[in-house]
């Protein structure tokens, strides 16, 4: 999803953090026990929100305790689990496969290519596990390569196109919450892909890779531009956070939409911290 779904530990209480950790190392924990140590190299802090979200949304029975392991191998660390992380664990896999693969078409990356085939028996059980959801990540994939390779700059249909992906896997299953999830999940698609082409406009225009903001390279006020622009989204999609009954967790959920989404550009286009890009807490 990008690595901009984290937290600003800074502004999460004490248990509020260790709480977030210990959803990381559940995370870690079940990718290396579902599908072995190799699949420990896709981890990323994105997957933990959903599991936040997911749980505090259906209020799943949580396994806890505490372990070392070799990525913590001198005290032991917590950790806790439920079904929302396997099934986060499941969707990891399957974005990273998919990811590699695009990497390999695109660029004949042979490293992504290796990457990918140690994926490739993992992948195949979870598409069967989740065939809505993957194939709602396949066709997102391929109609985003073609809208690269028309070069057009259509930011638009880009983000539209990535919404889709990001909206089945949200919905988790057919229920009450399913269409506010998928809703909320779209939203989310289009900003965080919008976010990172805000984020890659220089890299591409260097590389000349396609980017729907090319036209704007090297103009002053980008900042400005694209805050404005992320702003209106992620207004779209804290309105549907707002719909569904969270509970537990909210504060680390609110605090990675409101704070940690904004880390990176804020600190690409230098803009302060307390301005919060006119969100503020939810």
């Amino acid at each position: 999803m990008f690595g901009y779904l984290t937290a600003d530990r800074g502004h999460l209480t004490p248990e509020e953090d260790a709480r977030y950790r210990a959803a990381y190392c559940g995370l870690c924990r079940t990718l290396r026990t579902r599908w072995g140590s190799l699949s420990g190299l896709t981890l990323n802090y994105d997957q933990c929100f959903l599991i936040l979200l997911l749980q505090s949304l259906y209020e799943a029975d949580e396994r806890s305790g505490e372990e070392i392991c070799v990525m913590h191998p001198r005290r032991p660390h917590s950790w806790w689990q439920s079904e929302y992380t396997e099934y986060a664990a499941d969707m990891n896999i399957a974005l990273s496969y998919l990811k590699l693969q695009d990497d390999w078409e695109d660029d004949g990356n042979l490293a992504a290519l290796a990457a990918s085939s140690s994926l490739k028996r993992a992948y195949g059980m979870i598409s069967d596990r989740y065939p809505r959801q993957c194939g709602a990540m396949q066709t997102s994939i391929l109609t985003l390569r073609q809208i690269e390779k028309s070069g057009k700059e259509d930011p638009d249909a880009a983000a539209e196109t990535f919404a889709g992906l990001m909206a089945e896997v949200f919905a988790y299953r057919d229920d009450r919450w399913s269409d506010t999830l998928r809703h909320f999940g779209a939203a989310l698609g289009r900003f965080l892909y919008i976010m990172d082409a805000c984020m890659d406009l220089d890299s591409d225009s260097i590389r000349n890779r396609y980017n729907p903001f090319r036209r704007f390279y090297g103009l002053p006020d980008n900042g400005k531009r694209f805050s404005d622009i992320l702003r209106m989204l992620l207004g779209e999609c804290l309105f549907y956070f707002d719909i569904l009954p969270l509970v537990e967790d909210v504060g680390i959920l609110k605090n990675i939409l409101c704070f940690g989404l904004w880390t990176q550009f804020d600190k690409k286009f230098d803009i302060n911290k307390d301005d919060e890009h006119g969100i503020g807490p939810v």
